[in-house]
């Protein structure tokens, strides 16, 4: 018997099929009643006038939400079927099973019409081919859209509201556990807490997340991470950089409760709605509680590892940061900006080392903004930390060693505790091997597995142990040298000579300097000058003008004063080398070099006609100085060549200024002299400076 008057018999001939959906996995298995409400559609069917076997049921969205079609196999099943004219009726215990958007309602009754295919749910029977029964659909489909924008916004509500008290329970990073009350603790196990403290303690140190991670490597050691299975069992496995990066990065480590870190950004497209995740900076979470959990380290350690991470990431487009320092020859690599447009510049190696405004090259493809020579302008801001650093004695040796001390106790407690732990799994293989029923051969066997691969792991570790521990005791003790430790005793006077030395790698170099100068600011202001601002620490600025050579003359800023000094020079019976003399000392200088050589001084005469009739005799050279060693008597006494000693002189490894009486260059008559001059032949110092 039909219970219903739009049901024909060309809709009999056809099949009926039973939509049957619920949206999450959690509703399949709690909800049950709704599921068999909606399967005992099939009665409806038969009183509608069906025969059993012409009644399909189509479950294979049991699990996914209404809200797209995309994943929905069964919907696009019951689409298709609809389309090819297979079905006479569509029933659903309520349109929502069906859609709950209107871009893919509404489709499916344009379909239903065309097709003749009636909708039915527990209040009634639809056509969709007439005006009444499209109105009334549609309608349902419009507050079913609407009723789920209503559930998930009073749900955000809730957890917005239980957020802002920091009662909202996230997932706790390793090393943090919630108990059955929801209040939160450190995990119980020692080792756990002792190395996520190694991983803050260690960057605090190092300063920079892949130093932590080859410290960990080297030592072999293990981090704690959670199994995806069970949330309470730890894994210990090797750490990546994503790994310890993670851990520094994670507020809940300070103690912080916070809720909002990540920005989701919606995007619909023909491969379906894709999620897009943004981690946020700090100042934009939307939900920062601090003291809300135990903390590994305070809030402000923890904002000032979030400052050296960002500043340690050389990203010079759009951070600006600094970059870690790294082994290049460029001291300022990260601190120079250019004074024209003030983008960071950035290093080029290749030839000679030089810095590059290159913003607007890589942009626009115009020329570079400006290409500096980076040797004299490193100097002359190293000359400057130095004049910064002079008055200021520090004692660094026995914080460096009580540094490195606690270091590698850490790492040895660390590894003790791992080697502990790996002593008890054994055991614990062991009796429960022991405990089995030895004629259970297929139990037996894979706890004796376990048994010996717990062994096998304990042996490796215990092996790596004691290879430590030989490496340690047959290595040169990590102690400075008597030198070094007198050098750092007046670090403010002695720091030149050290620099000078291979005691200092370039990556400590550079990290001296970050400890006073915040940025440096250059601009070519003439083709051999290069005005130099170095911003320092807490906002005082150094300015100087930094002199470079160029190609020719021509390019030199007081090329015209250089031709009408040496014309007046010339007249007044001086020679060649006594007027570049005076000239040096007045401040000009050469092309290439950082002062006036005899051979400019004859070029500019030979320009304006200025030639020499017959030699003049100019002051007898000073065979011996009281007090003082000459070129040609340190040459005598390191046996070599006087040009050796010109040519360095000339090229800035050894620095000395001329005596302007004697017009010579002269050494201090001590025997420190000579050890000093034997060093730089010997190659142990690349510098000299008088």
């Amino acid at each position: 018997m039909r219970s219903s008057e739009l049901v024909s018999s060309g809709h009999l001939a056809r099949k009926a099929v039973i939509y049957v959906r619920q949206s999450t996995p959690h509703q399949v298995l709690t909800n049950r009643e709704s599921l068999k409400l909606q399967y005992a559609l099939k009665k409806r069917a038969t009183e509608l006038g069906w025969r059993a076997d012409d009644v399909e049921v189509i479950d294979a969205d049991l699990g996914f939400t209404g809200s797209e079609a995309q994943h929905r196999e069964g919907f696009k099943d019951l689409t298709a079927k609809v389309t090819l004219g297979r079905v006479g009726i569509v029933l659903s215990s309520e349109v929502t099973r069906l859609s709950r958007n209107c871009s893919d309602w509404y489709p499916l009754l344009d379909i239903c019409g065309y097709k003749g295919c009636l909708i039915a749910d527990h209040d009634g029977v639809y056509d969709p081919a007439t005006v009444n029964g499209r109105l009334v659909l549609g309608l349902k489909g419009t507050l079913s859209e609407m009723e789920l924008h209503t559930i998930c916004s009073r749900m955000r509500a809730g957890i917005l509201n239980k957020a802002e008290r920091g009662e909202l329970a996230l997932k706790l990073p390793t090393g943090l556990v919630r108990d059955e009350h929801g209040l939160v603790h450190k995990d119980p196990n020692l080792e756990v807490q002792d190395r996520i403290s190694l991983v803050f303690e260690s960057f605090l140190r190092l300063r920079a997340a892949n130093k932590v991670l080859l410290f960990f490597n080297e030592g072999e050691l293990l981090v704690p991470r959670r199994d995806g299975r069970s949330l309470e069992d730890v894994l210990w496995k090797r750490p990546r950089i994503e790994t310890i990066t993670s851990i520094l990065k994670n507020p809940a480590y300070a103690g912080a409760f916070v809720y909002g870190r990540n920005s989701h950004t919606t995007m619909h497209g023909p491969q379906g709605t894709v999620v897009r995740t943004k981690r946020l900076p700090m100042e934009e979470w939307g939900i920062l509680l601090k003291d809300k959990y135990p903390a590994y380290v305070g809030w402000e350690t923890f904002e000032r590892i979030q400052r050296m991470l960002q500043d340690n990431h050389a990203e010079y487009k759009r951070n600006m940061t600094r970059g870690v320092p790294r082994a290049g020859k460029a001291l300022l690599a990260g601190l120079l900006y250019c004074g024209e447009c003030a983008h960071k510049m950035t290093v080029r190696y290749s030839g000679t080392t030089r810095y590059l405004c290159a913003f607007f090259h890589q942009q626009y493809g115009s020329p570079f903004c400006q290409n500096l020579p980076a040797d004299p302008v490193d100097a002359a801001v190293v000359e400057a930390f130095f004049e910064a650093l002079s008055p200021v004695e520090l004692d660094l040796h026995e914080k460096a060693m009580a540094g490195r001390k606690e270091m590698k106790d850490a790492a040895e407690h660390a590894r003790r505790q791992q080697l502990e732990r790996l002593r008890y799994q054994a055991e614990l293989a062991r009796r429960r091997f022991e405990r089995c029923d030895p004629d259970n051969r297929l139990v037996a066997a894979e706890l004796e597995r376990r048994w010996e691969e717990a062994l096998r792991e304990l042996r490796r570790a215990e092996e790596s142990e004691a290879t430590g521990r030989r490496h340690e005791d047959g290595s040169v003790p990590a102690e400075l040298t008597e030198e070094l430790k007198a050098a750092f005793t007046a670090i403010g006077q002695k720091l030149p000579e050290v620099w000078e030395k291979r005691l200092l790698s370039q990556q400590q170099k550079k990290a001296l300097l970050r400890c006073l100068i915040e940025k440096v600011i250059v601009r070519r202001i003439a083709p051999d000058l290069i005005l130099t601002r170095i911003v320092w620490k807490g906002g005082e600025t150094t300015t100087f003008e930094v002199a470079t050579t160029v190609g020719s003359f021509a390019d030199l800023s007081g090329a015209q004063e250089m031709e009408r000094l040496v014309a007046k020079l010339f007249k007044e019976g001086n020679t060649d080398k006594q007027i570049a003399r005076h000239l040096t000392e007045m401040g000009h200088r050469s092309p290439q070099k950082k002062y006036v050589v005899r051979s400019t001084v004859q070029t500019i005469r030979h320009r304006h006609g200025l030639l020499r009739g017959g030699r003049v005799k100019g002051a007898s050279r000073a065979h011996n100085v009281s007090g003082y060693f000459t070129v040609s008597q340190v040459a005598r006494k390191l046996e070599v060549p006087n040009p050796w000693l010109y040519a360095r002189i000339y090229n800035g490894t050894i620095q000395v200024a001329k005596d302007v009486r004697m017009g010579l260059y002269l050494f201090p008559d001590e025997p420190a002299t000579v050890e000093r001059f034997q060093e730089l032949k010997e190659g142990k110092i690349h510098k000299l400076r008088f």
